[in-house]
């Protein structure tokens, strides 16, 4: 028997930037080319920011477009909670520069850092708040302008990241059994330097050494990576499934964390989800992130592949190590 939910994801919206960047791109400048980068990741374009467009304002397009869908106004929202390791600044929180864009006045705004898990971490605090009977209306985002982070002249992590935005609204499930099933999250961080960015922060703030160095952007392990992923979503995967007394079998659609083909197929084949049950949209928008599960699930709605009532698994893995997972009925 399935748990019943106390919180229910009533509106979602996603933003992209419009400038789109092939694989073509890069085969001018790297040593790389689109067959190799398609055979090892399966990407075949992503998104990416202009210098003007901030994090903030494609997160603002997003929340309009979950706030609509849920028949809501942002002067009606509680809270505003924003996952994201790409804040446009460091002081304040990208949750307040959103907060005033869209007019909320009386919504409490802060980020999370826990990478691309970011959005489930900040969908568990939306449900632990409406849990709480304290909040009624929240508005939980995943977002990252991840090209500002990453080192374009690195092969192999350029061509695996994108920006992108998405949001939802979280609000007390009702009598239909729709709504947040489970929830798994998870850390590792004695893992942390296999995925991170060694530079710009506190312990070794922004300095001309550090620029030189490039320590600012991502660096990562992509081998040992790619290990941890697939065994730990495998894991967190059946520990959602668990806590939310539903089986594999019953799972309408897979969506995981869209960082590479490689690990999405691998990680559905642990969890016994055939691919004909998985969301794959990596070819499109790369790794983005906290905003990659979101985008996943409004292309499925899009295509019809959600519709009310199924059943969904969620899963994710980021630098931290972190992880999340959740079992939802949409």
């Amino acid at each position: 028997m399935s748990a019943r939910p106390v919180a229910a994801i009533t509106g979602l919206g996603t933003a992209v930037p419009p400038r789109v960047m092939t694989n073509a791109e890069f085969e001018k400048y790297l040593d790389t080319s689109d067959q190799w980068i398609q055979e090892r990741t399966g990407i075949r374009e992503r998104r990416i920011a202009t210098p003007d467009q901030s994090l903030a304002a494609m997160c603002q397009e997003a929340s309009q477009r979950a706030l609509t869908r849920a028949g809501l106004s942002a002067d009606q929202l509680d809270a505003i909670i924003l996952g994201t390791v790409t804040p446009d600044r460091r002081l304040p929180a990208t949750a307040c520069d959103l907060q005033a864009l869209l007019g909320a006045r009386g919504a409490a705004a802060f980020d999370i850092a826990a990478a691309c898990p970011g959005w489930v971490y900040a969908l568990a605090i939306a449900e632990g708040l409406i849990a709480s009977g304290r909040f009624k209306k929240v508005l939980a985002l995943g977002a990252e302008k991840l090209s500002t982070v990453t080192d374009w002249n690195d092969r192999g992590t350029a061509v695996l990241f994108g920006d992108g935005a998405g949001a939802c609204i979280v609000q007390p499930a009702g009598e239909d059994g729709r709504g947040i099933l489970s929830v798994v999250l998870g850390a590792d961080g004695k893992l942390a330097d296999l995925l991170y960015i060694p530079g710009g922060g506190a312990s070794d703030p922004v300095s001309q050494k550090v620029v030189d160095e490039r320590s600012h952007y991502i660096k990562m392990a992509g081998r040992e990576v790619f290990k941890a992923a697939v065994h730990t979503m495998a894991k967190a995967c059946e520990q959602a499934l668990t806590k939310a007394g539903v089986s594999a079998q019953e799972i309408d659609l897979l969506i995981p964390h869209q960082a590479n083909l490689r690990i999405i197929e691998a990680t559905a084949k642990h969890a016994n989800v055939p691919m004909s049950k998985v969301m794959v949209n990596v070819d499109r928008y790369g790794n983005t992130s906290a905003a990659s599960i979101q985008l996943a699930i409004d292309q499925a709605l899009e295509e019809g592949r959600i519709k009310p009532g199924s059943l969904l698994l969620l899963v994710t893995f980021g630098a931290g190590f972190t992880w999340g997972s959740a079992v939802i009925r949409w």
